[in-house]
């Protein structure tokens, strides 16, 4: 019987394999993540103990979007991934994840607390020229790993009809034919962002996208509208601190802090894997 875990990083909830002999096929990962019929997630992660490790240096993880296709980097899914690696016993309060998008150092804070360093700074930011809409101030592309539109909401978070607006830039052709993730941030203060994102390979919304806060904060440093240390409040009510340095806009070292709890071990019946066919209406 296949065994699954089931975490959640501030909302981004995941589904973990903990060194199966083969990683899940895309059929099983697309039925496992449709709620409602099945499991239900915003995603799948695969962790396994790499040979020679130390107990403190390194574990693997591959990282899998509902969709079924694979991602370079989940920064969610990694604190995520990090909390299985201290639970089991494979890591004492300080882990290095090997991800697609290079090594990322994870510290436990308490049972429901994860740090990371992100694998590297953000270079600039480049300007997107969004929908036109009065309430869009400011667009950037920026890439954490993956890429992201972030565009900066005048009006109340709330009222943003993210899910009329997003799927279109989510495809723009000029994002290339893989497309990008879409982030609605307000910035409240030079300390605070508020956010809400649409993943690709999700295609909705998710209540907590960490390469997206990343992304947001990489983008107000630059223009000169934030400052570390930064709280970021996400669609689940959680709040993430962002902190480090910049030189001129430019930031040279950061940290995401935030929840990422352990939910519980579910041993996975067949029938999570037989979803019915969405009706073409």
């Amino acid at each position: 019987m296949t065994v699954l875990w089931r975490l959640s990083g501030a909302g981004n909830d995941f589904l973990a394999q903990v060194e199966p002999p083969q990683d899940p096929a895309p059929t099983q990962i697309r039925a496992w993540c449709q709620r409602g019929v099945s499991l239900g997630a915003d995603g799948v992660f695969v962790l396994r103990r790499l040979p020679g490790a130390t107990r403190d240096r390194v574990v693997r993880m591959e990282h899998y979007n509902a969709d079924g296709g694979r991602a370079r980097l989940c920064v969610n899914g990694t604190r995520a991934a990090a909390r299985l690696a201290f639970h089991l016993g494979w890591s004492d309060g300080q882990v290095s994840i090997e991800t697609d998008a290079g090594p990322i150092l994870a510290r436990q804070i308490d049972d429901e607390v994860v740090e990371l360093a992100p694998p590297v700074p953000p270079r600039p930011a480049r300007s997107y020229s969004g929908p036109e809409d009065p309430r869009i101030r400011s667009g950037w592309f920026q890439t954490i790993g993956v890429p992201h539109v972030v565009l900066l909401w005048t009006a109340p978070l709330g009222d943003c009809p993210l899910h009329d607006l997003a799927p279109s830039i989510r495809r723009d052709p000029a994002l290339g034919s893989e497309g990008a993730n879409v982030d609605f941030v307000t910035f409240p203060s030079a300390h605070a962002v508020q956010i809400r994102t649409y993943e690709r390979g999700v295609e909705g919304e998710t209540l907590a996208c960490g390469s997206g806060i990343l992304a947001a904060v990489a983008c107000g440093v630059e223009a000169r509208l934030l400052e570390f240390p930064i709280e970021v409040e996400v669609a689940s009510g959680c709040r993430l601190t962002v902190d480090g340095q910049s030189n001129g806009g430019r930031i040279v070292d950061w940290t995401l802090r935030g929840d990422a709890r352990l939910i519980g071990r579910i041993e996975v019946a067949a029938g999570a894997e037989r979803v019915p066919t969405a009706p073409n209406w």
